[in-house]
């Protein structure tokens, strides 16, 4: 009788051991899987980032050119790539066509917040605001903000009565939310140095803020522009007077924003804005501003994207 119960226990322990090993096991296979998955993600960032900045090397060719007729254009256009197994698309921005925050007059900044869904009288604190930062007194525009008001909202810092240095410092000013950063991030910049927004060279973005201008004639001047480019031709003129918002092409500042799709998913990339040295010699012939990468839900590769893509050969090497 003690024999068979001793051998029931064994049993028992026998089962509960090979439990417990079919549990480790279990876990270690599903540590291995998420190890391995991991590591392969890892991998194709570091392949689709190297990738993106082979984008970036081809638009620094081909936006200064010396064949005109192959030159990129700096207009928030799309050029796409085939490379290896991956597709890059690039896009070139000049810093002419978006609105400098630190030049725009009352006038174009109440414009520009006309494109958010804020209601009138924020949108006009905002912009008293955002004069109130850069202008070099403490006078409050009406409805504006100067120290008083920032101590009033117990912020532990005061405007800076002095030019952006860079476009983040906007989510500073006093009432600038992070989804109307978000919104008004593509618009602006402070490299333009001008009080006029080009609108040659500015973006869908810009000219769906500013242009004043219906969506049908916005598309057609758009496809004018592609077909212009493709056809060899200047840009067409902006469809309607545009308030004196004709830039010159003095400063040469432009945004690049490469990015490679790899396996007809993964997508990331690298967002750069450089500045064209005046006299490259020997040297860089390229001031980098800033270098960031970017997330993959800001796709060039998404469908709304497609309006912007130019269809051409690719650069010759």
């Amino acid at each position: 009788m003690g024999g068979i119960k001793q051998s029931g226990l064994a049993m028992v322990i026998v089962i509960w051991v090979l439990s417990l090993l079919t549990i480790m096991a279990g876990s270690f296979a599903l540590t291995m899987r998420r190890e391995t998955t991991v590591i392969s993600a890892v991998k194709d960032n570091a392949v689709v980032m190297a990738i993106a900045e082979t984008g970036l090397a081809v638009a620094q060719k081909m936006l200064f050119s010396e064949d005109e007729n192959k030159r990129w254009q700096a207009d928030g256009s799309i050029y796409q790539l085939n490379y290896q197994d991956a597709i890059i698309r690039v896009r070139v921005l000049s810093e002419q066509g978006k609105i400098d925050i630190n030049k725009a007059n009352e006038v174009l900044l109440t414009e520009m917040m006309k494109s958010t869904a804020l209601e009138l009288d924020k949108q006009q604190e905002i912009v008293s605001a955002i004069l109130d930062w850069r202008d070099q007194d403490d006078l409050v525009h009406t409805n504006g903000a100067e120290k008083q008001q920032y101590q009033d909202a117990d912020l532990s810092y005061q405007p800076a009565n002095n030019d952006f240095q860079l476009i983040d410092e906007l989510q500073m000013v006093l009432g600038v939310t992070t989804e109307l950063y978000q919104q008004l991030k593509p618009l602006v910049t402070v490299y333009s140095k001008q009080a006029q927004v080009n609108l040659k060279k500015a973006s869908k973005e810009v000219i769906q803020a500013i242009g004043n201008l219906d969506q049908a004639t916005m598309d057609q001047y758009l496809q004018q522009r592609k077909d212009n480019y493709l056809a060899q031709l200047p840009a067409p003129e902006f469809p309607i007077a545009a308030g004196g918002k004709q830039g010159t092409d003095d400063n040469q500042v432009y945004t690049i924003i490469s990015q490679a799709q790899l396996h007809a998913d993964f997508v990331s990339g690298i967002k750069v804005t450089l500045k064209k040295a005046a006299h490259s010699g020997e040297g860089n012939p390229f001031q980098i501003m800033s270098w960031q990468q970017i997330e993959q839900k800001d796709s060039l590769f998404d469908d709304k994207m497609t309006q912007l893509l130019v269809v051409q050969d690719e650069p010759e090497n």
